[in-house]
């Protein structure tokens, strides 16, 4: 095999490697299977020495893909355990990530995915997977530039996997605290009876496919003389837009729809507040120092004058930490799927 095509298939076979491992570990964080292994926690997992021991499996990787491309005749089992070290690597370098952060990753390994293609592009003069590959990797760090930007991270962090939770820190449980819950009938009142209301949607609106019953409850809102507008975080949901989208399949209007810094501002003097199913994006943890999210912006729920809460349950969200919203006098949280809560609550409004 000529010395271009080693050089292609290494950099294409260790991208990609890391890249089929790394978004294994992703998968399983985003899908909740922490529980059933530790690996897929949403929490950061880490442990001391994490990174020397990256940069020296990195390092290894590299030594023996510098074998393998500078070998003669028969000089595949180099190219073998660089393929098991990137295998590795990929684990590694996405645990200590936290699941507040993973729209991100999926985005950079949507971009290693488009590399990795175009590398194996050329070893195999497929003009077709050059082309495709390069247009999918150059628009995934794009996309995660600009992903970075809006979450207030570091993109060279991104690339190098180190922009979890630091060495040895780890999410931390708030223990038993009170919270005041209430029925939907209970927050129909208080949407019914207020000026203005602002909706938060989250993943939790997603999963229970709730954006039409949420239409159709800020128009009976309106139709009461209620301002009803809707707050999205760039990186609510699952990636940037996913909650612009489900609003625009359930036809609300767009002058409805703000983004977090058109917003932000407006908390303060807002009635009431309705998060459906967001978690991290409202979690006031971001403004304390120490914290695992610190830096993150979020939407200032926490600083309205009444915050409606739905959730299934008390559970953490995808960066494993309590959220003090939660627990706010001003607070009330509705437990429950969303569409049927949200369905509930237009029923009370009739």
């Amino acid at each position: 095999m000529p010395r271009g095509n080693r050089l292609e298939l290494f950099i294409g076979t260790f991208v990609g490697a890391i890249t089929f491992s790394g978004s294994v570990i992703a998968f399983g964080k985003l899908a909740g299977l922490g529980k059933s292994f530790r690996l897929f926690s949403s929490a950061p997992v880490v442990f001391k020495g994490q990174h020397l021991l990256n940069l020296v499996l990195a390092l290894v990787m590299v030594g023996f893909g510098i074998a393998f491309f500078m070998g003669e005749g028969k000089s595949w089992t180099a190219f073998v355990v660089m393929t098991a070290i990137a295998f590795l690597l990929g684990v590694l370098i996405i645990i200590p990530i936290g699941g507040a952060d993973m729209p991100v990753v999926i985005s950079m390994l949507n971009s290693y995915s488009g590399w990795a293609a175009a590398g194996i592009g050329f070893s195999l003069n497929n003009s077709m997977l050059i082309v495709a590959g390069s247009l999918v990797g150059s628009s995934g760090a794009i996309l995660s530039y600009i992903m970075c930007k809006a979450m207030n991270r570091s993109f060279i962090s991104v690339i190098m996997g180190g922009f979890g939770a630091a060495e040895g820190a780890a999410a931390q449980d708030s223990g038993q605290k009170t919270v005041r819950s209430g029925s939907a009938d209970d927050a129909a009142f208080l949407m019914s009876n207020a000026e203005s209301v602002i909706i938060v949607p989250g993943y939790g609106l997603a999963v229970a496919r709730a954006q039409h019953a949420v239409k159709e409850m800020a128009h009976k809102l309106a139709a009461k003389g209620v301002q009803v507008r809707y707050a999205i975080h760039p990186v609510a949901g699952r990636m940037p837009g996913h909650m612009n989208v489900l609003l625009a399949e359930a036809e609300v209007p767009y002058e409805q729809v703000a983004e977090m810094e058109d917003i932000n501002s407006d908390f303060g003097t807002t009635d009431v507040v309705l998060v459906l199913g967001a978690n991290d994006v409202v979690n006031p943890l971001a403004h304390e120092k120490g914290s695992p999210i610190y830096g993150m912006p979020i939407l200032d729920v926490h600083k309205s004058r009444t915050v409606l809460v739905n959730k299934r349950s008390m559970a953490s969200g995808y960066a494993g930490l309590d959220n003090p919203l939660f627990y706010m006098d001003k607070t009330m949280m509705v437990f429950g799927d969303a569409k049927k809560v949200v369905e509930d609550i237009v029923k009370a409004l009739a």
